[in-house]
């Protein structure tokens, strides 16, 4: 690709106490990022690569008109942590960065965010109480109507719900909010290119209820929300077993799955998605990626850190920002 048109990232290194120190530093030095892309990452100076550019960060547009392949945006570093380990310090320095990769994507400044993993318990420590980024995301951009929908190959699930027990969880399946999540849905595929959606919705119960034998909530809510969305037009099947529907996704025989909680998505994503899961959020004015994994804290500092699904992000963040450039320009 020539180098002027690779579209230009933000990257935010996420908690500096896990592993996205040491994946941001491989993955800017793989080949095939600089291929692709040129990023700008954010994140406290003592998670800087070694010979890395450092950037103002009201300075990226300047940056930009150069030809380095990445830059480095220094952001706040309240110092006071250990490698390894939830702190609040941590948690304040995610939020930070994320904030300056938030209003550069907002900003119209890089044509997408790519994110680190952070740690939730850091960041309540920090005074943040949210379920995740996602959510402060949404927030910080004036939205509602958002979600994530993760990634692994061919298998693409959009979460009714996220971070939540899962008897909160199972209280919020109603028919109004899978009808809703459905058309969310079906939009995202459409923005991701899929012309005509073809969408199933998971049971929640096993065998998708067994007709009402081993329980009531397909009857209640998920069928009634399938009947509404077809006669909008969606494609949709279901509800369907959830020991099968996502095998079936991974196989390429729907575009998008619809899951009714977390678990019930990412063990799905995860095993089809080993290194090649990533997350989407869906709603948001501008383009957001993540690897599908957390801080890791167990690895952080060991040299075992796996940097092949932030690559992965990376590079499919590349190929949607693309995409995005030529439905701007059609």
């Amino acid at each position: 690709m020539a180098e002027e048109n690779r579209p230009h990232l933000a990257l935010t290194v996420g908690d500096p106490t896990g592993i996205g120190p040491e994946i941001t530093a491989a993955a800017l030095a793989d080949p095939r990022i600089r291929a692709a892309a040129r990023v700008v990452a954010v994140g406290p100076a003592c998670a800087r690569p070694d010979g890395l550019e450092c950037v103002e960060a009201g300075r990226v547009a300047e940056w930009r008109a150069g030809g380095a392949h990445a830059g480095w945006i220094e952001s706040a570093d309240p110092g006071g942590w250990a490698v390894g380990r939830a702190h609040a310090a941590g948690g304040r320095a995610a939020l930070e960065a994320l904030r300056i990769g938030h209003d550069l994507a907002r900003g119209g400044l890089v044509e997408g965010l790519v994110t680190g993993p952070v740690s939730k318990e850091a960041m309540h420590l920090a005074g943040e109480e949210v379920e995740g980024q996602t959510e402060l995301l949404g927030r910080w951009c004036g939205v509602d109507d958002h979600q994530m929908l993760a990634v692994a190959g061919r298998l693409r699930v959009m979460l009714l719900s996220r971070h939540l027990p899962l008897r909160e969880a199972i209280e919020l399946i109603t028919t109004e909010r899978v009808l809703a999540h459905l058309r969310l849905l079906h939009t995202a595929l459409r923005e991701l290119g899929v012309v005509a959606p073809r969408l199933a919705l998971a049971g929640l119960n096993p065998h998708a209820g067994e007709a009402g034998l081993v329980g009531v909530e397909e009857r209640e809510a998920l069928e009634p929300a399938v009947s509404a969305a077809r006669d909008e037009g969606l494609t949709v099947s279901g509800p369907l077993p959830g020991d099968t529907v996502f095998a079936r996704g991974a196989a390429g025989e729907f575009d998008g799955v619809l899951a009714l909680y977390h678990d019930q998505a990412f063990i799905a994503v995860k095993v089809f998605g080993v290194d090649r899961a990533l997350t989407w959020v869906a709603g948001l004015p501008y383009l957001r990626v993540s690897p599908a994994h957390g801080v890791a804290f167990d690895l952080a500092g060991t040299g075992r850190a796996r940097p092949e699904n932030l690559v992965l992000a990376l590079l499919q963040a590349a190929e949607w920002a693309r995409s995005r450039r030529g439905a701007a320009i059609g």
